[in-house]
């Protein structure tokens, strides 16, 4: 008779028994640690020839918009799509490949035999990944998806779509600098360049994850139709940049830098009241002898701005020696020196005795380097302390990378001497950027308050706004309303009556101040010249202000600012009043006049009497003809510099025909 086992006997024994099995369990673990120990490269090469990997999907760029909405730049997805044949069934591959063939046939015209041999073919051959459609934009792609066999998904279609996003700039060359772009190397260095770079933390989005599965050597498809990890897009971007003034700023200065055969140069527009950079171009030459946007010179290029520094003088002096505009002072004949140095009038002769006005007016470098020498000889920490004050000493802090650091010598430091006060007083000696200037400027066209210049509105989603960019002041002060207010009709009476007063219209009013300043000028047998001009308009209430800024001009063709980089100033602003940019800003163009009165009644009659034929506009000042040939459809090409046209390229009376180009001298 068998006796039963005692109850905890038996428990004792599943004790042991479950013991010994999780120390053999932990033997072989124990096993398995040591030999991945000494095996670790082994191990690694079967990792690498896994046939499952996670696979980074990219998310789709956000756009970015100039200010009116137009696309600055936008991500363009084109897809592959490729036919593992051997993943369907025989049951499904044999129903649908008729249907599939007829689809394929009617989407891109070729016969439908044709595809039944080439996918039977591909079958018998096991191929893997069969090309079925390339570089196809999105609704193309889903199309296909939907044909028969594919519609089944990549698992049970063998369906593979492959997709590749690229980048596309509508504007293409023009604004290429500021626009900018994000770009990594093959050794994965990341390259940031302009709006495009700034703003990547908003443009880029986040990337998604998708596991696939290898079917060939190096071709691999999704396991699944939807993803691990669902990529999300990234925000768009818009800009305050203006096409339309951009347009005009780049082909304007484009026409310069060919005339003059110059080495480069920049040009930018900042709306007065709120900071925006409307339009900011930059263009270097190529080696082929063209013209392209090879850097931000506006940006990250210091200089020496020369004569255009004269009003940064102007400022100072009326605002820390507490004179006037009419403070006299000797220019000594053309010629001053400091310590043996010599400082030249573009006149050899001088101007005798003048005020700071008329010193101003026609950039006399001994009048203003004698004055602020006179007034701040004994004191120069005072004059050098105002500069900093008005935030010229250091950067602006863009968000664009690669701005240039300025120079301000600084009394008792490194790299002040004795004759460092008088040449900062004419701009030498210290070095800042175009965009430094420009701010400057700008900050006398709105009163005294500097602003930091912004080329950012707003980061959107869809129609929902993510942040708001306000304009940011840097200086509520630079100068006092009056001494803004007395600085303004000197750098109008500059254009009117001074240097500037080849660019002169009566017609729509501009203020600023010329600059030829030398370059390399240590070395007389490299001796250059960088050309600029700096201002705003419409003078008495300004809406835009403007620098341009043009380095090494053919000397044999001519170097002189009111030349060389005035115009494209005047340009550009004749050009913004065209097309009636500022018509809801300006109320009086100074129309009072019986002259103007007269002009403007010739233009409306003529605007009315002529549509298919060309008027004669010979005699007309120059906002008005370009304006009425421009709205008769013809595209207008200008040569000289005079207020008033001297002749056309089609005669008055002439049909227009099929004719696109018309062209009027100004001699």
């Amino acid at each position: 008779m068998s006796k039963e086992m005692p109850k905890d006997r038996i428990v004792n024994l599943r004790t042991i028994l479950v013991a010994i099995g999780l120390f053999v369990f932990a033997l072989a673990i124990f096993y398995k640690l040591i030999n991945l120990y000494f095996n670790g490269e082994k191990y690694q090469e079967l990792i690498e020839q896994n046939t499952i990997k996670e696979f980074v999907i990219e998310p789709n760029r956000g756009n970015l918009y100039s200010d009116d909405g137009s696309l600055l730049a936008t991500s363009i997805t084109r897809y592959d799509i490729h036919f593992d044949t051997q993943t369907p069934s025989q049951k499904n591959f044999n129903a649908n490949l008729p249907a599939l063939c007829d689809s394929l046939s009617k989407f891109f015209g070729r016969p439908a035999a044709h595809y039944k041999e080439a996918l039977t073919n591909a079958r018998k051959r096991k191929n893997k990944y069969f090309l079925i459609a390339k570089g196809i934009g999105y609704d193309e792609c889903a199309r296909i998806r939907k044909f028969p066999l594919f519609s089944l998904g990549s698992y049970k279609g063998g369906i593979v779509v492959e997709g590749k996003s690229s980048r596309e700039y509508p504007l293409g060359a023009i604004a290429h600098r500021i626009v900018g772009y994000e770009r990594t190397d093959g050794q994965g260095n990341v390259f940031k360049v302009g709006l495009e770079g700034a703003f990547s933390k908003y443009l880029s989005g986040v990337e998604g994850r998708h596991l696939k599965q290898k079917i060939a050597q190096g071709q691999w498809k999704p396991i699944e139709d939807s993803n691990e990890i669902d990529p999300k897009d990234g925000y768009d971007v818009v800009s305050t940049i203006n096409i339309n003034i951009q347009d005009i700023a780049h082909h304007a200065l484009l026409k310069q830098l060919e005339t003059y055969q110059a080495d480069h140069g920049c040009a930018v527009v900042m709306e007065v009241a709120t900071g925006e950079i409307k339009a900011i171009s930059n263009l270097g030459r190529t080696k082929d002898g063209t013209y392209a946007e090879r850097f931000n010179y506006a940006l990250g290029e210091t200089y020496e701005p020369g004569s255009v520094f004269k009003t940064v003088s102007l400022v100072v002096a009326l605002e820390e020696a507490k004179i006037d505009t009419t403070y006299m002072v000797d220019t000594k004949k053309g010629m001053i020196s400091f310590y043996g140095r010599q400082v030249w009038d573009s006149n050899h002769k001088g101007y005798g005795k003048i005020n700071l006005s008329k010193a101003m007016q026609v950039s006399s470098n001994t009048a203003i380097v004698q004055a602020i020498h006179d007034l701040f000889g004994k004191n120069p920490k005072k004059f050098v302390d105002k500069i900093n004050k008005m935030h010229l000493n250091r950067k602006l802090g863009m968000a664009i990378s690669g701005e240039g650091e300025p120079f301000v010598p600084q009394p008792n430091q490194r790299g002040w001497s004795g004759i460092a006060l008088e040449w900062m007083a004419f701009g030498y000696g210290l070095e800042m950027t175009p965009l430094q200037v420009l701010t400057f400027y700008n900050a006398i066209a709105n009163n005294g308050v500097m602003l930091k210049p912004r080329m950012i509105r707003e980061v959107k989603q869809w129609n929902k706004s993510i942040q708001k960019f306000d304009l940011e002041i840097l200086n509520s002060t630079v100068c006092t309303q009056e001494t803004a207010t007395k600085v303004k009709k000197v750098l109008e009476n500059t254009v009117k009556y001074g240097t500037g007063k080849s660019l002169y219209s009566p017609h729509f009013s501009m203020a600023g101040k010329t600059g030829t300043a030398q370059k390399d000028y240590k070395d007389k047998s490299k001796l250059g010249y960088i050309s600029s001009f700096a201002g705003f308009f419409p003078a008495d209430n300004p809406k835009y202000s403007c620098i341009v800024v043009i380095h090494n001009p053919d000397k044999k063709i001519g170097y002189y600012g009111a030349d060389v980089s005035g115009p494209v100033f005047k340009s550009i602003a004749q050009k913004i009043y065209t097309n009636s940019l500022l018509i809801d800003t300006i109320e009086d163009i100074e129309t009072s006049t019986a002259e103007v009165n007269k002009d403007y009644g010739r233009y409306d009659e003529i605007m009315n009497k002529y549509k298919t034929i060309v008027p004669n506009v010979i005699g007309m000042d120059a906002m008005d003809a370009i304006a009425i040939m421009e709205n008769l459809g013809l595209t207008v090409k200008v040569s000289g510099s005079a207020a008033k046209v001297s002749a056309q390229s089609i005669a008055g009376g002439e049909y227009i025909g099929g004719r696109k180009t018309i062209k009027l001298d100004f001699n």
